[in-house]
């Protein structure tokens, strides 16, 4: 499960990382210091994602963690 939640991090941390930047540049107090904002903006995006990747590789593999289909 660990190879899935790391394919879906980098999909949802590129998309979520997006997401913040954009909310930096449209809301004028964050825009106001763009450049000290968007790398903080950027991290927390990709933080997270790291647990939302887990979640979502949880419901892929129907919950089952510990269990293997032959």
């Amino acid at each position: 499960m660990f190879k899935v939640s790391v394919l879906i991090w980098m999909m949802l941390g590129t998309t979520l990382a997006g997401i913040s930047l954009i909310v930096v540049l449209m809301v004028p107090n964050f825009a106001a210091n763009a450049i000290k904002n968007i790398p903080y903006a950027v991290a927390v995006g990709f933080t997270l994602a790291m647990p939302l990747s887990y979640f979502v590789a949880s419901k892929i593999r129907g919950g089952q963690e510990g269990t293997r289909k032959a």
